[in-house]
């Protein structure tokens, strides 16, 4: 059985990784250089594997030291939470310590504002830490695998499948609207505006049905800019519900009818800290918050309603 790293050596690990080299993470740790290099010898020997290649310019983590990096912030995490919930009760006002988020843009404009907002007023010491994240590959349930979010705000079933061994909820499902210049004569001659994201099978199904929709030949960095487009009277696109929020007046949301796409929105964590009550109260308010979200979209766009488009 292999020998138990500390939380030091867990430390040690991360500061590596994080600065890129044993003399750096030395530096910050207020350690000697030999010291580290022996306390990575001494990591190395108990797992069985080699963590860091060591370079001329510093050190960079192996696979194996990848993964055990995610470890160590999990687990590193987990004692900062138990400290917290230890001294805190079970009073809700004594909640403390950073809530550690990853969403994605639209989430983070439209949906965590107000989460984050009730949840600070009733647990005015918490600080919660927002990270955007692209919605595309491990996305943000990635950062909660790796260890640096406790919480990620998700696509489910998208393209690229969330990591193994994450606790999963939804949260609700938004569809998706053909948006165009108001007032353009033709907005079906408009080159499409896309951008990458985890779209679900589904979605992608849907998309690849509509003889109307040209192939995307502008493609954005995210939805705000594909939004940014279509006012200017760049293109065409269709979008979700969240990333429509305000739109401006200078573009036309129209309904895809009945077999429109939709996504579904959820999130994700471990299930060590689903049981913490830092989690669960930012649960709590995110599942309040998830249905006016959407009934926000469909009040603020609903001037603009209009049949499915069809080519002439």
């Amino acid at each position: 059985m292999a020998a138990e790293l500390t939380p030091p050596e867990l430390r040690i690990l991360l500061a590596i990784g994080d600065r890129g080299g044993f003399t750096a993470a030395a530096e910050a740790l207020g350690m000697t250089q030999s010291a580290v290099s022996h306390a990575v010898r001494g990591m190395e020997r108990k797992l069985g594997a080699v963590l860091f290649e060591r370079t001329r310019s510093g050190a960079r983590p192996t696979p194996a030291g990848d993964r055990a990096a995610a470890h160590a912030r999990r687990i590193l995490r987990l004692y900062e939470a138990m400290a917290a919930e230890v001294r805190g009760g079970d009073a809700d006002d004594s909640l403390t310590g950073p809530l550690r988020i990853a969403t994605f843009r639209s989430a983070a404009l439209h949906l965590l504002p107000a989460v984050l907002e009730r949840l600070t007023r009733k647990h005015p010491h918490l600080r919660p830490e927002v990270r955007v994240v692209r919605d595309i590959g491990r996305g943000t349930a990635g950062e909660v695998a790796d260890g640096r979010a406790d919480l990620a705000v998700v696509t489910l079933g998208g393209s690229t499948p969330l990591p193994d061994g994450l606790l999963v909820g939804q949260l609700m499902t938004e569809t998706y609207s053909f948006v165009h210049p108001s007032g353009h004569p033709d907005p079906h001659g408009l080159p499409l505006v896309d951008w990458q994201e985890n779209c679900s099978a589904y979605t992608r199904a849907w998309w690849s049905a509509q003889n109307w929709l040209p192939r995307a030949t502008i493609s954005a960095e995210d939805d705000g800019t594909v939004l940014a487009l279509v006012a200017q009277g760049r293109g065409m696109a269709v979008i979700p519900d969240l990333s429509l929020v305000n739109a401006p007046t200078s573009v036309t949301v129209a309904d895809l009818g009945p077999g429109r796409p939709t996504r579904t929105i959820g999130y994700a964590t471990t299930a060590e800290l689903a049981q913490t009550a830092a989690l669960r109260a930012l649960i709590r308010e995110l599942r309040a918050a998830a249905a006016p979200a959407i009934r926000t979209v469909t009040a603020s766009a609903a001037h603009t309603i209009v049949t499915t488009p069809t080519r002439p």
